[in-house]
Formats: C-alpha cells, sequence, structure tokens
C-alpha cells in the first residue's frame, strides 16, 4: 500500500475533483505501464507482438510487458524510443500546431533531457519539412545534458542539436517559432515510477516549482517570435503548477491560450489537457498551448543550429561498408567484445548492421574485428 506525503490528497481533490483523485490514487498503487514510440525513419512496425497503439501517437505502442530493452540491438540503434505513452500527448499537442509551420521553422525543446519529447518533435517535423527545419534542445543540468546528447545521437537526426544553457543565456532575440517547455516540477505524475519523487514532494515543494516556472517562462518568452507558440507542459497534477502558471503566462507575458482538444479518455482542465492514471495507461502529465501575441514578422527563417553551432560531429554517418550480423553478435559487439565476422566481410572499417540497422563501427583484421562502439553507450549488463 502506497503511502502518500500529507497534503498531496488534498491539493489532487482540489485539482481534479474528488471522483477522478480518489481513481488516479488508486491507479497509482499499479505497477506502470510500458510504452515506446518508433523511429520512423528507421522502423515503421512495432517489433514485440500484442502491442496496442497509443491513440495519440502515430508512432507510439503500448506493451503487454517490460521486455529486456538492453538485450535488443534494435534499442541501441535507435529504431525506438522507450517512453511513457501520456508524455507522448506533449508530441499530440505538437502536431496541432505543425499546420501553422512553414519549412525552415526553428523549434526549442527548453528543459529536453533525456530526450523522450526531442525526439518525438525530431519525427514529426522530419515527417513534414524534411530537411528544412531546426530543432535545438536545451538541458541545463550537465549531469542530464551527457543523457539528452547520447540519446539524440542514438536517434540520428541531424537536424536536431543540442546545448547546455540556461533560460536566462539565450538573449533577446526572437528566433523560435516555437518552445516547448517541459518545466522541471513536482512530479506528482510519476509518483508509481519515482519514489524520490514521492519523498520529496511537499505543499512548499509545489510553491517552489510553480515560482521556478514562472522564472523559466519570463526568461525565455523574448527569444519566441511574435505569433510563436509556447508548448507548456508539466508531469504533475496541481493546478497551482499547471493552470495557474497559463494564466499568468497569458496576462503577464502576454499570449492567448488555444482552448485545449477534446481527446477521450483525456481530460481537460482550465487551460490545458490532463492525463490522469486510471483514465489513461500512463503516468501524469499536462500541456497547455500558448500563442505569443503579435503577428510573425515575415523575416527569413534562420538556420538555429549553425546560430548555436549544435551539430555535432558525431551525428555524421559512419563510414564503413555494411556488414550484417546476426543478434548475438551484434550484442557481443554493443557489449564491447571484439566479434568475429563472416568470412566474406571486407577488411578493413566496416558499419556492423543488424536487421539492416546500423550500430557502430569496427575494424575487421578477418580473424578478428576490433570493437569500435563507444565505451559508455557499451552494454554493461551480462549478455549471455
Amino acid at each position: 500500500m502506497t503511502v502518500f506525503p500529507d497534503g498531496f490528497e488534498t491539493l489532487l481533490a482540489c485539482s481534479v475533483g474528488r471522483e477522478d483523485a480518489a481513481v488516479v490514487l488508486d491507479a497509482l498503487q499499479a505497477p506502470p505501464s510500458v510504452s515506446l514510440r518508433l523511429n520512423p525513419a528507421k522502423l515503421t512496425e512495432c517489433p514485440f507482438p500484442d502491442a496496442e497503439p497509443v491513440p495519440w501517437s502515430p508512432y507510439g505502442y503500448l506493451l503487454k510487458e517490460r521486455p529486456v530493452f538492453t538485450l535488443d540491438p534494435l534499442f541501441h540503434a535507435g529504431c525506438y524510443y522507450v517512453q511513457d505513452s501520456s508524455a507522448m500527448f506533449v508530441g499530440h499537442a505538437f502536431r496541432q500546431i505543425l499546420p501553422e509551420l512553414a519549412p525552415g521553422a526553428a523549434v526549442l525543446d527548453l528543459c529536453a533531457a533525456p530526450g523522450g519529447k526531442s525526439t518525438d518533435l525530431a519525427a514529426s517535423l522530419r515527417e513534414r519539412f524534411g530537411d528544412n527545419f531546426s530543432l535545438l534542445c536545451n538541458e541545463v543540468m550537465r549531469g542530464r545534458f551527457g543523457t539528452l546528447r547520447s540519446n539524440l545521437d542514438t536517434w540520428g537526426d541531424p537536424r536536431a542539436g543540442c546545448v547546455s544553457r540556461d533560460p536566462s543565456a539565450f538573449g533577446e532575440d526572437p528566433l523560435f517559432d516555437v518552445i516547448v517547455a517541459d518545466v522541471p516540477c513536482s512530479g506528482e505524475g510519476m509518483f508509481r515510477k519515482d519514489e524520490q519523487a514521492r519523498a520529496e514532494w511537499s505543499p512548499e515543494t509545489v510553491e517552489f516549482c510553480a515560482a521556478r516556472s514562472r522564472r523559466i517562462l519570463r526568461e525565455i518568452w523574448p527569444t519566441l517570435k511574435p505569433g510563436g507558440y509556447l508548448l507548456f507542459s508539466t508531469c504533475t497534477f496541481n493546478a497551482k503548477e499547471n493552470d495557474e502558471n497559463a494564466l499568468w503566462a497569458s496576462s503577464e507575458l502576454g499570449a492567448d491560450i488555444l482552448p485545449p482538444p477534446s481527446f477521450p479518455p483525456v481530460k481537460t482542465t482550465r487551460c490545458g489537457s490532463i492525463l490522469l492514471p486510471g483514465f489513461v495507461s500512463g503516468e501524469g502529465q499536462w500541456v497547455a498551448t500558448l500563442r505569443k501575441h503579435g503577428e510573425p514578422n515575415g523575416m527569413r527563417p534562420a538556420d538555429i543550429l549553425s546560430l548555436f553551432r549544435a551539430l555535432r560531429p558525431d551525428t555524421a554517418p559512419a563510414e564503413g561498408a555494411r556488414v550484417e550480423v546476426d543478434r548475438q553478435t551484434a550484442l557481443h559487439y554493443l557489449h564491447g567484445d571484439a566479434v568475429v565476422l563472416p568470412a566474406d566481410a571486407p577488411l578493413g572499417p566496416v558499419l556492423l548492421c543488424f536487421q539492416g540497422q546500423s550500430l557502430g563501427l569496427g575494424k575487421n583484421l578477418g580473424k578478428r574485428c576490433n570493437n569500435l562502439y563507444p565505451k559508455a553507450k557499451r552494454i554493461k549488463m551480462d549478455i549471455r
């Protein structure tokens, strides 16, 4: 039986209503669901049998049970991203405004780590614009930035770059057509997945997080173009961090709050859409869409990635003859072991592939292949 922090149940009931709160509290006692989102540039069919589509994501799937993703070479090849299904609703909100954007659109994912929403944005932008877009993914926490960079590298879209800056460091120039701000929050929606979030929650934490979100929005606001869109989201339930901050941004910063779409079983609040465990399979998520006052100035879009020098050299396509390997060889390679390639494999630099998907480089010497897979990415668990 989960014990919730003092004050949480009362605030939850105030925010979503007593009846819905009772459903949420029951759901938070159950194990979390498992879901993933395909990388449409690499994979078009879910590799797991009996998976069910996520209603609001064209690439999302709910799984019956949690496989050992670490032992799937397709996971390491960036063919899919393991992401909570509720978190995918931010991507749905983004696709609702995507038709309003023009080729060359510049998008900032402000609080991007670990990269789930970033890769979702990249897939949608690529589907609509091909190479003609810029996605800048930012993470101010240096420890989390490494995870973001690694996940973007694995995903493999060269138009998604990353930086680590405080929101105040982006300057005053209106550069972005869309800013996605999945701001740090009290994490109520993650209570059944994250014991630390539950242990650290308090009414004071809620107030602190709400104030921090306002600071973040105020500091990044000048970089959003007139007429541009802010997708403001949290993984919490309470109105203090959600609706009240959206209303603050509307009045203090100057924006219209777009009516949240009707998408049962997703519920709506005064300003946004809220996903509640017990009504949906995933965890808690809230998102609102705001449009900044003013009209677009018609200026030619800037290449945001060039401005921020965010394209990384490790996003360049790997060079070497492609060599297909079986699952066991792929896992040994991903583990960092020296492997033996098929007898007809060419000597010299090679690109090891599994089911047609690139894994990484090696140097084939004939009797063995030297492993050039990055040490930081290698599988650490026993693969036998």
